[in-house]
């Protein structure tokens, strides 16, 4: 046990040191908690955040949905590290404007929906000139996107009425006469949007200049409405409409820990993989139509699909092998020579506890042959003496035949020079 001990017990200190180096170079394992901007509550977007931090409850991570203006607030909170990640509107942000954020994705089509009363003659958004329009509170991505549209068709504050009113409140106001358009995103119709357009009190405003506009403004794609689509019932719509679709994409902190961007990226293609509204089965999620750069593992994501780990192993048993293999390589390097020089080192410790009584029983014996009198008597005392300490020397059984050779070897030597 001791021979054990003097060769593997170093053996297995320099393992913990190297471990214990090792680990100070090992990502940290990822956060348990992840702030996910989202949007007005009841919005298209907070929905979407409340699946996601459902989807990351599976894995023992806490999403704190934050109620927020909407896409522009949503980068101003990524900016100042009050989130993580977050659900933004295509055209609205730029390396310049998000210095801190990257891109995971586009995960939909966020299609531009222009609500107008049945009264009005309007075909086109020009005729709205000198009209109340609904375009979204401030911090929000559809009131960026409305001056863009409005300002292509040389309408501004000055030309229009603008409202700061979205979502519910501006539909309340459409269908009390209140308001004569609501602009509004939403990769789906609101139901208060169809509600209205079923009843005929609103209808939906076509682009017949689609094409136009994505020339305009080239984070802008051209999606079709077929008539019925919404509401087959309702024939909502009544024709087929064209409609302007910036992509909403899903973006996060560029310090964000690499293990969530591939469960982040899971979770959207099993929310957005299906078939959408204005996308076919498998369209997104996404790398085209970003405004930001791609996550480097999200671009590798996106091409190759998810690694070995991720794509077989529960998110948490693959954290923790990936961040374990970086350990490998320095013990593979470092311990490989250490643990082939071990076997030998060990049969040496035990050889030696042997081959030192070889020594002295040969010093003996070869003095013995030219001592006489009082001397040789003396070894012969000597060479009694290491009698009883081999009978009492321990050797692992594999040595046990050399332990015994060396016993009537001693035997051999007591006994020849008895009668000398």
């Amino acid at each position: 046990m001791r021979e054990v001990l003097k060769v593997y017990g170093p053996i297995v200190l320099i393992v913990v040191a190297v471990i214990a180096v090792a680990l100070r170079f090992v990502d940290p394992p990822p956060p348990r908690e992840i702030r996910f901007a989202a949007g007005q509550p009841g919005g298209y977007y907070h929905t979407l955040a409340t699946r996601y931090g459902t989807a990351l409850a599976r894995d023992r991570i806490t999403a704190q949905v934050l109620p927020t203006q909407g896409s522009v607030d949503n980068l101003r909170r990524l900016a100042a590290g009050e989130a993580d990640a977050a659900l933004i509107q295509g055209g609205i942000a730029s390396e310049e404007t998000a210095p801190n954020a990257v891109a995971l994705a586009g995960v939909f089509y966020e299609p531009v929906w222009v609500l107008i009363r049945s009264n009005l003659r309007a075909t086109r958004l020009a005729e709205l000139r000198g009209r109340r329009i609904a375009i979204g509170p401030e911090g929000s991505g559809t009131r960026v996107l409305a001056r863009q549209l409005l300002a292509a068709n040389e309408i501004d504050a000055g030309g229009a009425v603008l409202s700061d009113q979205g979502g519910a409140a501006a539909f309340a106001a459409l269908n009390q006469g209140d308001l004569d358009a609501v602009i509004t995103l939403a990769a789906e119709p609101p139901a208060a949007l169809v509600t209205l357009v079923a009843n005929g009190t609103a209808r939906l405003l076509s682009f017949p200049h689609a094409e136009a506009y994505a020339m305009r403004l080239p984070f802008l794609s051209v999606v079709r409405l077929p008539a019925g689509a919404v509401s087959l019932a309702r024939n909502v719509p009544s024709t087929d409409t064209l409609l302007l679709a910036p992509t909403g994409a899903l973006v996060v902190r560029e310090d964000i820990h690499p293990a969530l961007v591939n469960l982040l990226l899971k979770i959207a293609r099993d929310l957005h993989g299906n078939r959408q509204l204005f996308a076919p089965a498998g369209a997104f999620p996404t790398k085209d139509r970003v405004d930001l750069p791609l996550h480097e593992d999200a671009a590798r994501y996106l091409e190759r699909g998810p690694s070995f780990l991720f794509r077989y192993l529960p998110f948490g048993v693959a954290v923790w092998i990936e961040r374990m293999m970086v350990l490998l390589i320095p013990l593979i390097t470092i311990l490989l020579p250490i643990i082939r020089f071990a076997p030998p080192a060990y049969r040496w410790q035990v050889q030696r506890k042997i081959y030192k009584w070889y020594g002295r029983i040969r010093k003996l014996e070869t003095e013995a042959a030219t001592a006489s009198g009082e001397r040789l008597a003396a070894i012969r005392g000597e060479l009694d003496e290491i009698h009883p300490q081999l009978a009492t020397l321990k050797v692992p059984a594999s040595y046990a035949q050399q332990l015994f050779e060396l016993r009537l070897h001693l035997d051999y030597v007591r006994s020849r020079l008895a009668t000398s």
